[in-house]
């Protein structure tokens, strides 16, 4: 039995990981610089670009998820410890799923021009400020509910790393070099 996750997932969770923090940064940060100038700009387009970047990569990680079973965690947990990590999983995919499905649909229903990647996108024609405004409050509500899934996830594995001392944290880290050779 193998005692760590593939590589590819691995790779896409730590990716994922840096991407939802980029995201994260950009929006709380963006009050500091003023309306219309092009810090401004670019932080919210940073946004935008992490988030479609994070719908992209998640749908990758849940389809790896499907393909390659996870490692298993030595000593085993109690059973309620693993229906909780599930639990706490499926929760994270499909919040940060939701998230960028939110945040892109109410781009396109304000019917303003916005672009991805420095590509037009398309918008309603008219657009419906209410309801982009519902999908946005949605959006801010459900990104709330994120800082508090990602800071349970992180405390579960350094609780399980450092005070069960299993390999549940040891499973999600990249390989080491071995620069000895």
């Amino acid at each position: 039995m193998k005692s760590k996750f593939a590589p590819s997932q691995i790779t896409l969770h730590w990716l994922v990981f840096i991407l939802i923090a980029i995201a994260y940064a950009t929006i709380e940060l963006r009050g500091y610089a003023d309306r219309g100038t092009t810090l401004r700009a670019a932080m919210i387009s940073t946004h935008f670009g992490c988030g479609a970047a994070v719908l992209m990569l998640m749908s990758c990680r849940i389809l790896l998820r499907l393909k390659h079973p996870s490692p298993a965690i030595i000593p085993p947990p109690p059973a309620w410890q693993v229906w909780l990590a599930k639990l706490m999983h499926w929760l994270i995919y499909l919040i940060f799923i939701a998230l960028p499905v939110l945040g892109l649909i109410s781009r396109y229903l304000r019917g303003t021009h916005w672009a991805l990647f420095g590509i037009a996108m398309p918008t309603a024609v008219p657009g419906d400020g209410d309801i982009a405004g519902d999908l946005i409050d949605w959006h801010e509500t459900l990104a709330s509910a994120g800082y508090w899934l990602i800071g349970l996830h992180a405390a579960a594995a350094l609780l399980h790393h450092y005070f069960i001392k299993d390999n549940t944290l040891r499973r999600m880290m990249p390989a080491r070099r071995n620069h000895s050779e």
